[in-house]
C-alpha cells in the first residue's frame, strides 16, 4: 500500500500572507460556521480566567435547566457567605430568596460573585464541591486545560483556563442553550434598586455583538470572551492580558471588525462532486471516483483569493471490493495564513472484485516488476 495524493486545483499567484497580530497576551478568534481559526496566540496556555470562568458556572446551571433539575422560577436562598462575598456583586441579601432567572441576570449582566456562590451552593451543597464538579464536567467536555477552585473566578493558583477552552465553552453556550443565551445581551439589570450596566464593552459598539463575559484581576489583566453575528456569520473571540479596560474594548472591536471585513465564505465544491479518482487493487474497474458528500465551503482572506490549493489524499491502491459511500480519503484545503482544513471524500461507486484471470494478470505483472 502507498500514500497517493492528487492536486486537483492550484493557482500559482503567490503573494505573502498579510500578518495580523494582537496586543493581547492571549487570544483566539474563530469563525463559528466553518470552524476556521482566524487568529490564535498562546491559545493553549492555561491562564487565570478571572470572571470569564463564570461561563462554566452558567453552563452548569443551563444544563440543569435543560434537564429539568431546576427551573427559571426556582427560588434559591442566599447564604451569609454568598452575601458577604466581595468583588463585583449583584447585591443579594442574606436570607433572601432569589429566582434562578434573576441570578442568571446577576451573573451575565452584573458579573455578581455573590450570585455565583448562591448558584454553586444550591447546585452542589458548597462552592468547593461545585468547583470539583465543574472541573470534572469541563474535562469530560474536552476542556483539558481547565481547572476550577471556585464558582466566581476569584484568584487562585489552580484556577485556570485556556483561550481554546473558553472559545469552545462560549460556542457551546451559544449553540446548546439558545433559549438562555439572550441574557448575555441585556444592557442593564436592576436589583434591590441598584441598576448596573452590562460590562461587555462591545455591546452596542460592534454590529451584532450579543455576548459573553469580561474578566479582570491584577494577575490576569483585562480580558473578554465575546461573540457577534452579522448576516449568516458568527465570530467568537477571546482576548486576555490587556492593560486597561479601554485597551480591551478597543482591541476586541478591532479584532471583530477585522474578522468580519477581511474574510469571505466561498463555496469551493458542490455536493456529490468528483474531486479525484482512486486507483483500485484487484477490482473490475481500475479506478473509483472519489466524491464529497456535502458542499465544501471555506473562509478565505481577501489577500489569498488566488492562492487556494486543493488536494486529495488516500491510502492506495484501494482494495476491491469497494462499497459506494465508504470513506476513502481526505480533501485538503490549504490557504496561506490559515490552518489547513480537510474534509472526507467517499467512494462514488461500488467496485467488485476482479475475476481470477485478472488476478493472475496482476500477479504476473508484479512478478515481472520484481524480476526487472
Amino acid at each position: 500500500m502507498r500514500f497517493c495524493a492528487f492536486v486537483c486545483a492550484f493557482f500559482l499567484t503567490v503573494l505573502p500572507a498579510t500578518a495580523f497580530d494582537t496586543i493581547a497576551h492571549t487570544a483566539m478568534v474563530v469563525d463559528q460556521k466553518t470552524g476556521t481559526v482566524l487568529l490564535e496566540k498562546n491559545a493553549d496556555q492555561p491562564i487565570p480566567p478571572a470572571s470569564m470562568s463564570k461561563l462554566m458556572t452558567l453552563n452548569m446551571l443551563f444544563e440543569a435547566l435543560q434537564d429539568g433539575r431546576v427551573f427559571l422560577d426556582s427560588m434559591f436562598t442566599v447564604s451569609d457567605r454568598a452575601a458577604a462575598k466581595g468583588g463585583s456583586k449583584m447585591f443579594v441579601r442574606e436570607g433572601a430568596a432569589v429566582s434562578v432567572e434573576n441570578l442568571i441576570r446577576g451573573i451575565t449582566v452584573q458579573s455578581g460573585n455573590d450570585a455565583c456562590i448562591v448558584v454553586a451552593e444550591h447546585m452542589a451543597g458548597s462552592e468547593a464541591d461545585f468547583a470539583r464538579i465543574m472541573t470534572a464536567r469541563a474535562q469530560k467536555l474536552g476542556m483539558t486545560s481547565s481547572t476550577f477552585t471556585n464558582a466566581t473566578g476569584w484568584p487562585h493558583p489552580n484556577h485556570r483556563m485556556s483561550a481554546r477552552d473558553l472559545v469552545f465553552l462560549a460556542n457551546r453556550l451559544i449553540t446548546r442553550f439558545p433559549e438562555y443565551y439572550g441574557y448575555f445581551a441585556e444592557q442593564t439589570f436592576t436589583w434591590e434598586g441598584i441598576t448596573q450596566k452590562n460590562r461587555n464593552p462591545i455591546l452596542g459598539r460592534v454590529q451584532g455583538a450579543d455576548g459573553l463575559k469580561t474578566g479582570h484581576t491584577q494577575e490576569a489583566g483585562y480580558s473578554l470572551v465575546a461573540s457577534a453575528s452579522q448576516g449568516d456569520r458568527r465570530v467568537v473571540l477571546m482576548i486576555a492580558g490587556l492593560e486597561s479596560a479601554e485597551a480591551r474594548a478597543s482591541e476586541a472591536t478591532r479584532l471583530m471588525n477585522w474578522a468580519f471585513r477581511q474574510f469571505k465564505e466561498v463555496a469551493l465544491i458542490g455536493p456529490g462532486t468528483t474531486v479525484a479518482r482512486g486507483e483500485v487493487w484487484l477490482g473490475r474497474e481500475k479506478t473509483v471516483p472519489l466524491v464529497v458528500k456535502d458542499s465544501v465551503s471555506v473562509l478565505i482572506p481577501h489577500y489569498a483569493r488566488d492562492e487556494v490549493t486543493l488536494n486529495v489524499s488516500y491510502i492506495g491502491p484501494i482494495a476491491a471490493p469497494i462499497i459506494e459511500g465508504t470513506e476513502a480519503g481526505r480533501l485538503h484545503v490549504i490557504i496561506p495564513g490559515l490552518p489547513d482544513q480537510s474534509f472526507p471524500v467517499y467512494a462514488g461507486a461500488s467496485v467488485d472484485e476482479g475475476g481470477l484471470l485478472q488476478k493472475i494478470r496482476v500477479s504476473a505483472g508484479k512478478i515481472a516488476e520484481l524480476l526487472n
